[in-house]
């Protein structure tokens, strides 16, 4: 990171439906001036001071005014932090000026992303630099894809201490959830069908499980793709939205760790069915929210989610462990654990080095305990 920054933290996009939620986490654990030094930035210093009070924060909030289409305001921003934390999406349309920036200048770098196509192409577009510059790009750091990908970890730790060794398969399964969709999600959606439309190669990525891994291709993975009865959960499991995005993370995970769980390692994602109930959480599609529209604060509270994870040792043997979010998943937890995952790489990350990397192999059981002591998520050993 960037040792002679003025600011440990900030939030670029603050004015927005995700980032004001993010702003408001940080006031609310951290205040002002105290353990953590941030700022809210954005394009309009109005439209900040306005958001700063709405959500409570003090007065003497810095105020950063940036554009990421203007490196003169972009540019001295990214210098001032030692890590931004951007909500700006969809990230393939305006990510890219932030990313190279915070590459070029050595600052960490966190987003919300889940547009898998942008992300297989900032990983050889920025490690190296970023390598280079000391910088830790970090995709990813919300639901998508924190609680699967640190699930995996905590379900293999919990493998090697109890069965002495990690095991070559593990099972996600949503036992639970309840949320909403934003405007930004939404465009983000429409920004991948976009992608693809323009560039039909681009399904091949989307569809690759092992397409964030480059030079690497592991074995054939589970489907997920249609309605059975899992039996070692005991229920019909069907196809859940975010598996797409959050399998691919958990292999790169196991790839920026060395291979740890085993080059043959396989991981799928299934929700449980509940009938009548769907499988996943949202819709995207026409007539949905607009950008900075969201589920109302009313919505992030009564929201939660239930993670089951199954590690499946090759004699049978068999852990699991689970993780629950008491938010809204997608902006109530998630704006937590992107506040948490920034102040967690300034503050406990100094053995990481530059590079693109996922928020569990940056952090791994660092960012455990801090999303546990303040950001609602519990991590539990089941059997």
């Amino acid at each position: 990171m960037n040792p002679t920054a003025q600011y440990d933290l900030i939030v670029y996009g603050a004015t927005g439906y995700t980032g004001r939620l993010v702003a408001e986490h940080l006031a609310r654990q951290y205040g002002v001036g105290g353990e953590v030094n941030w700022a809210m930035a954005g394009r309009n210093a109005e439209k900040l001071a306005q958001v700063r009070d709405e959500i409570g924060a003090p007065k003497e909030t810095p105020l950063v005014v940036a554009d990421a289409d203007d490196p003169a305001g972009l540019d001295p921003m990214v210098r001032s932090a030692k890590a931004v934390i951007t909500t700006v999406g969809p990230y393939q349309l305006y990510g890219d000026r932030v990313i190279a920036a915070c590459a070029e200048a050595g600052t960490d770098y966190l987003d919300l992303t889940g547009e898998v196509n942008w992300m297989a192409r900032t990983i050889p577009a920025y490690h190296e630099v970023a390598q280079r510059t000391g910088a830790r790009l970090v995709h990813s750091a919300g639901f998508d894809s924190i609680p699967f990908e640190l699930g995996v970890y905590f379900c293999q730790e919990t493998a090697r201490q109890r069965l002495g060794a990690y095991v070559p398969r593990v099972k996600g399964r949503i036992r639970a959830i309840k949320g909403g969709l934003s405007g930004g999600t939404a465009a983000s959606g429409a920004a991948v069908m976009a992608a693809v439309k323009a560039d039909p190669s681009v399904v091949g990525v989307l569809m690759n499980p092992f397409c964030l891994t480059p030079g690497f291709t592991g074995p054939p993975q589970p489907p997920g793709n249609a309605q059975e009865f899992d039996a070692d959960v005991g229920a019909e499991v069907g196809p859940f939205m975010m598996a797409a995005i959050n399998t691919k993370n958990v292999h790169r995970s196991n790839f920026l760790m060395g291979h740890a769980w085993g080059r043959e390692f396989q991981y799928d994602e299934m929700a449980i069915v509940t009938p009548g109930a769907p499988t996943d959480f949202s819709q995207v599609g026409e007539g949905g929210p607009k950008p900075g529209e969201g589920p109302t604060k009313e919505e992030r509270e009564t929201g939660f989610y239930e993670i089951l994870f199954v590690g499946l040792a090759a004699d049978g043997r068999q852990v699991r462990v689970s993780v629950r979010g008491d938010k809204d998943p997608g902006y109530g937890s998630t704006s937590k654990m992107l506040a948490e995952a920034g102040v967690c790489l300034v503050k406990e990350g100094a053995e990481t080095p530059g590079g693109v990397w996922t928020p569990g192999a940056a952090m791994r059981d660092r960012l455990i305990q801090r999303l546990q002591r303040h950001a609602g998520i519990t991590f539990t050993v089941e059997g």
